[in-house]
């Protein structure tokens, strides 16, 4: 820099600055919040810095930006699914994604202040030992009935918003009494548990439940097992879709009315759902994912920014402490 006197000062750069052209913090930060959490195509990515701010991008910087701000977040990860094997009560739901044209799936874990997503080719017990959260956890899981769940050492409850949708089709499409009996049943409990402070009290739950018994003794008559055939066959017997679902209301009554007695439960496993719902939307957007590293990136941020909202801290500045490589003062 030279003055008005013909003064010549020369300052060193600073020390982060090591190439010729470099973005700086800032810039990173906005391009992964542009990504990951608006879920912009990287060529809208491009025009946006080009039309607004006149700062051409490419898009190997881009997904260099993904994959710094994953690597800067591993240890975050770490301490999320801590808590999450800590916490008293969890939400897990699995969605298919699509990695290159072929079917994976997208784990989700939460509760009402840290999420984790993980991808997998594997939807059942595989993936979820890799996951490692279900194999320490012994606290309450909330989750669709999907079978691997109960080969877990924990307690379980189930979401009844399935069960009213199932129910639901059971009396529209079955014509089964019974099923719209049950639906409003159900309903009267929760509104019950929402009166009462978010539980029951034993013996105000006991009388819902003798209830619950005898409307399912009446749909047992309604929706009879079905006959064995004359014929010896290997295997369990075809049941109609209206008895399998009667037979998961006897047979884990405790995990369907779980949400009564205890105040960590939820009604539904809606929180599991609403969470991966945005991993929809990215399908939508982008199609599939081109690799498997960028659905590795896609997730773990996304189960960064989804934590960090829920503790109150917004996208934008979650971003930003990531590229400061700062941890936010709810993980320290």
């Amino acid at each position: 820099m030279i003055n008005e006197k013909g003064q010549c000062f020369i300052a060193p750069f600073p020390d982060e600055v090591t190439k010729a052209a470099q973005y700086g913090n800032g810039i990173k930060a906005h391009v992964v919040y542009l990504s990951q959490y608006q879920l912009l195509p990287y060529n809208r990515i491009q025009e946006y810095f080009a039309d607004q701010l006149g700062m051409p991008i490419s898009e190997g910087s881009i997904y260099n930006f993904n994959e710094l701000a994953y690597e800067k977040l591993a240890g975050f990860e770490t301490i999320s699914k801590e808590h999450l094997v800590e916490s008293p009560c969890i939400h897990a739901d699995e969605t298919g994604i699509n990695i290159n044209g072929k079917r994976h799936w997208l784990h989700g874990t939460s509760n009402d202040q840290w999420t984790h997503f993980f991808p997998h080719a594997k939807r059942g017990t595989e993936a979820m030992n890799d996951i490692g959260i279900l194999l320490h956890f012994h606290g309450i899981l909330c989750h669709d009935h999907w079978k691997p769940y109960y080969k877990y050492d924990c307690t379980h409850s189930l979401c009844n918003a399935h069960h009213l949708r199932e129910l639901t089709r059971a009396w529209e499409q079955d014509k089964q009494e019974w099923a719209l009996e049950m639906k409003r049943l159900l309903e009267k409990m929760n509104d019950a548990v929402n009166e009462a402070g978010g539980m029951l009290l034993h013996k105000e739950a006991e009388k819902w439940k003798v209830q619950y018994r005898e409307l399912l003794g009446k749909a047992e008559i309604e929706c009879p097992p079905p006959d064995k055939p004359k014929e010896v066959k290997r295997g369990r017997i075809k049941r109609s879709k209206a008895r399998n679902l009667l037979e998961r209301l006897i047979n884990y009554e405790e995990d369907v009315l779980r949400f009564m007695t205890n105040t960590w439960v939820p009604f539904t496993n809606n929180a599991a759902e609403n969470s991966i719902r945005m991993t929809k939307v990215q399908q939508k957007i982008s199609g599939c994912f081109r690799s498997t590293k960028g659905a590795e990136i896609f997730c773990r941020v996304r189960g960064y920014l989804s934590t960090c909202r829920k503790q109150g801290l917004s996208a934008t500045q979650a971003m930003t402490l990531v590229f400061e490589g700062k941890l936010p003062e709810f993980a320290l």
